[in-house]
This record gives structure tokens, C-alpha cells and sequence, in this order.
């Protein structure tokens, strides 16, 4: 793709994969609630109108990679949006392994999760573990993490993405369902032992920690094996006491984290929009503004997600 700094290769580590199973997974949930209409992975995709999701996730992979194609972007990260969705995700990057990371959502506290973790990664394709404490009302720092961060370890190269801060699920309050997430367990100093204990993974924060923007800098600063993602419209910045744009947010995390712990994330999901290209530009200009070198844009947008999953065992 080409910019000020000449021609890039973008690699997007936020990308959500909404499949036919997560769609089935919201339209069981909404159909438990209202159980005279019940709802179906086609209907839920029409009420939110959007496009619906084919049944074969490789038809899906395919239209992402077309898509990619025209926007002049080389990889992207799939995240399978539900727990259970993983075998969507494995089966996108199983048909396009030079185009795509597989990264799959798992609720530790559930029965079989360990044993869910294991049988996902031996497949191979994927590369990065998802957790989400808020949402699923947990401490990061609870023992049953200790053993999908040991499972993990096992594997060269697999990645450890933690969602803090503020968690909204936008399709949920479409649709009216709940969302009882609980931002007690949302902080990412709570990773600070953890990350410690584990030194071998590589740890990602989307949205540059999404309101805990201070935390997550003390926390890079802290563990060496912390990266922030730069993912959506980071909105939470009206939060911050202090006026700051998103300048002057690249600017504090270059200073802490530096350029190599930086992973460009737009958030895209959901069809006909398709990739989110206006943010990768309100990132490319905030980035401008600071004046960084070819050789940096380059990590934050490209090589930095291709290095740290290169090596997946």
C-alpha cells in the first residue's frame, strides 16, 4: 500500500470474523429470550443489515481475502467472536495460510476449556488466544488462566491477546441482548504478575488498553513481552483527564513501548463495509503528524504482527 512513506505491507492484527456460527451463536441466544419467534443465523444478519455469512467458513475466508485484495492489504488476523467459533477461524486460515493469523476467544472458566485450548492450537492453524475477563467475569489472575497460559507456552509463538478496558458489544444492544460484563476485572495491571511469569508469550492489549491508557503504558513498561493494538476509533480518549488526541496517544506509546510493540488494528467485521479503511488512515495521518521514519510505520503496520507469530510450534 503505498503512503508518505513510500510503499507499505500492511498485516492487520484486529480483524473479527463473524461466521455462520457466530451469527448461530446470537440468533440461540436471542431465540432462549424470546422463545415463540426463534431466530436463525440469516435473521440475525438481516435485522442488524448486514450481509449473512455463508455456511462454509472458507467462503467466507475468501470473500475477506478479496476484499483485502482490493484495499491493498497483504494479511490480516481473523478473530473467531465467540467461544466455540474456532474451528471457523482454523478453517479460513487452513485455506489461505500465507494470507491469514487465526486468533479464537476462550472463556477459561468454562468445563473443557483447557482441553478446547489444546485441541485448537495441535490443529496448527491457529496462532493466538483471546480472552476477555469482563466479559466472562474473571481475574486474569485466576488459576484456571495459569494452564491455557501453560498450554500456550508449549507452542512457540502463540499469542496471548487480552481485552481491558471499556467493552461494548455494539451487535448486542442491536439486538437486545444483555451484555453483563463486569470492568472489576478489566485492568491491565492485573497482567502485570502474569506477563511476568511468563515471559516466553507475547501479550497484546487491544485499543491501546481502551481507557486504561495509563495502565497499559506501565505495564509495557514493566514486562518487555506487553504490545498494544492501535485498533478501532479509540474513543475511549474522551475518557482521559487530560486533553489528548490521537497523536499524542501514538506519541506516549512510542515513548514507552517504542515502534516495535506497536501492532496496527482497524477492527473491521461485518459485510458489505468490509475492511475499515478510513481508520487505517486516521492512523496513517496521527502517525504523519509525528513525523516517524519508513522504517517504523513499517513495523507498526506490518512486520511487528508477521514477527511475533512467525513461529507458531
Amino acid at each position: 500500500m503505498q503512503s508518505s512513506w513510500g510503499g507499505i505491507e500492511v498485516s492487520d492484527a484486529h480483524v473479527h470474523f463473524f461466521s455462520h456460527g457466530f451469527f448461530s451463536a446470537l440468533a440461540a441466544q436471542l431465540t432462549a429470550r424470546s422463545p415463540g419467534v426463534p431466530a436463525t443465523a440469516e435473521s440475525i444478519a438481516a435485522l442488524l443489515g448486514w450481509q449473512a455469512a455463508p455456511r462454509e467458513p472458507e467462503e467466507l475466508a475468501s470473500t475477506w481475502a478479496k476484499e483485502l485484495d482490493r484495499q491493498g492489504v497483504q494479511h490480516a488476523a481473523l478473530i473467531a467472536s465467540v467461544p466455540g467459533d474456532e474451528s471457523s477461524v482454523a478453517a479460513a486460515v487452513r485455506s489461505h495460510p500465507d494470507r491469514f493469523y487465526g486468533y479464537f476467544m476462550v472463556d477459561p472458566t468454562a468445563p473443557g476449556a483447557i482441553g478446547r485450548v489444546r485441541a485448537a492450537l495441535a490443529g496448527g492453524y491457529l496462532h493466538c488466544i483471546c480472552l476477555f475477563p469482563a466479559m466472562h467475569r474473571y481475574s486474569v489472575q485466576d488459576e484456571r488462566i495459569r494452564s491455557v497460559l501453560e498450554a500456550a507456552a508449549e507452542r512457540p509463538g502463540v499469542g496471548i491477546f487480552v481485552h481491558c478496558g471499556v467493552l461494548t458489544v455494539g451487535v448486542r444492544g442491536k439486538l437486545g441482548l444483555p451484555s453483563p460484563f463486569d470492568m472489576r476485572f478489566s485492568n491491565p495491571i492485573d497482567l502485570h504478575a502474569v506477563a511476568l511469569a511468563f515471559p516466553q508469550l507475547r501479550f497484546i492489549i487491544p485499543h491501546f488498553g481502551a481507557g486504561y491508557f495509563r495502565e497499559a503504558l506501565m505495564l509495557c513498561d514493566l514486562c518487555p513481552n506487553v504490545h498494544l493494538d492501535t485498533s478501532s476509533s479509540n474513543s475511549w480518549i474522551r475518557y482521559q483527564t487530560e486533553p489528548i488526541d490521537l497523536a499524542g496517544v501514538f506519541r506516549r506509546a512510542l515513548d514507552v513501548a517504542g515502534p516495535e510493540r506497536l501492532l496496527f488494528g482497524s477492527d473491521s467485521s461485518f459485510f458489505p463495509r468490509g475492511w475499515h479503511k478510513a481508520i487505517f488512515e486516521v492512523q496513517v495521518q496521527a502517525l504523519q503528524q509525528l513525523g516517524i521514519s519508513g522504517a517504523d510505520a513499517r513495523r507498526i503496520f506490518g512486520s511487528n504482527l508477521r514477527r511475533i507469530l512467525a513461529k507458531v510450534g
